[in-house]
């Protein structure tokens, strides 16, 4: 599979459940060539039930095209946080952090300041930008797309397409994406304020070209995360739950089994719930995971320059922050702002969404 963004999906006959292997704790990737073994999302590493060919596809560049006529309102960004420029540590020393992962070492990076989005992309805002594109997702054209078990629907008659061998509380559901994010008689009527899901970095950009952002690099990202300050674990401070308050949208209880909410939420909370960090950001850890702009890598010397660095110049997977509603500190721990993962660019599961950035002219 390559790791450019595609257009075309190639037409495939769909494989046996039980040959599907992945390799990692939580995070499915496509392919092994560049992995991290922390707890993240499936990539779609079955074979897909439908093809571009079989739906009427409008593309990225399609997308952008067709919102020049649209009556839509983009965003305004105008109201958006600004980071302000200046020096920020990107990754972490911190003993909780993944060298496998590429967290460390820290070092200062210099960032031009920038505005970003107070929370992720809400099921109303990508809705809006449908209405104005007609645009179909990715997880649309394949036909399916990934549902945490304990989140199906309905599990006795929804078509489940399979499963990776070692991540089974992932299902292929026929029929799911970002409308009906827990598969068919699911829908986000009552979640227009929650993150949309099911939802690939292909997705994300198409967006991104439609309402004029951009997604974040792992820079901006993590600058904006900390919230003015230096060197904490997580948005707030160092401690998860400060005076027993949850802070952020995690599992709470025993992975992949039981999850008792106690933090409020089984699945996606709304954008805005708890407390933003110090510059007005909303869900920086925790929720949904969050695209950004980079290539993922796993070698430190390859993740840029301490002058607005952008990653790696290619790969095959990109980058994901902030962890999800799935994480668990016994599990994966990858709610930390320095901790990373990563999917191919054209996955989508329930717990993937993100936000955006706008540069300041």
């Amino acid at each position: 599979m390559s790791a450019e963004s595609k257009s075309d999906l190639p037409n495939k006959t769909e494989p046996e459940a039980s040959t599907v292997k992945v390799p990692s704790c939580c995070a499915a990737r496509r392919m092994a060539v560049e992995t991290s073994p922390g707890c993240g999302t499936p990539s779609m590493n079955m074979d897909h039930k439908q093809t571009a060919a079989d739906v009427n596809v409008i593309t990225a560049s399609g997308a952008r095209t067709s919102a020049l006529s649209g009556t839509s309102s983009r965003p305004d960004t105008s109201s958006w946080p600004i980071i302000p420029e200046g020096t920020y540590i990107l990754g972490t020393d911190d003993g909780e952090g993944f060298a496998s992962d590429a967290e460390g070492p820290a070092r200062p990076v210099h960032v031009q300041s920038f505005r970003i989005s107070p929370h992720t992309v809400t099921n109303a805002d990508y809705a809006e930008f449908v209405a104005a594109t007609g645009y179909i997702t990715e997880a649309e054209r394949f036909g399916w797309s990934y549902v945490f078990h304990l989140l199906l629907s309905d599990p006795e008659s929804v078509n489940i397409v399979g499963s990776p061998l070692q991540t089974p509380w992932w299902n292929g559901v026929e029929g799911t994406y970002w409308r009906q994010p827990e598969g068919p008689g699911s829908h986000v009527l009552d979640r227009m304020n929650h993150p949309v899901v099911h939802v690939s970095w292909n997705d994300a950009q198409a967006y991104c070209e439609w309402a004029g952002v951009r997604l974040p690099t792992e820079i901006e990202w993590e600058s904006a995360a900390r919230g003015g300050l230096e060197g904490k674990r997580y948005p707030w401070g160092d401690v998860l739950r400060p005076d027993g308050e949850h802070r952020c949208n995690i599992w709470q209880g025993v992975f992949p089994t039981k999850n008792h909410a106690s933090d409020g939420y089984l699945g996606t909370a709304p954008v805005d719930a708890y407390k933003p960090n110090g510059y007005g950001l909303y869900n920086m850890s925790g929720n949904v995971w969050e695209w950004c702009a980079d290539w993922f890598t796993q070698n430190p010397d390859k993740r840029g320059s301490t002058e607005q660095p952008q990653g790696p110049m290619q790969g095959t997977s990109r980058l994901m922050k902030g962890g999800s509603y799935l994480c668990h500190q016994s599990y994966c721990n990858r709610y930390r702002i320095a901790a990373r993962s990563s999917n191919t660019p054209d996955s989508s599961t329930g717990n993937i969404g993100f936000r955006v950035v706008a540069d300041i002219e």
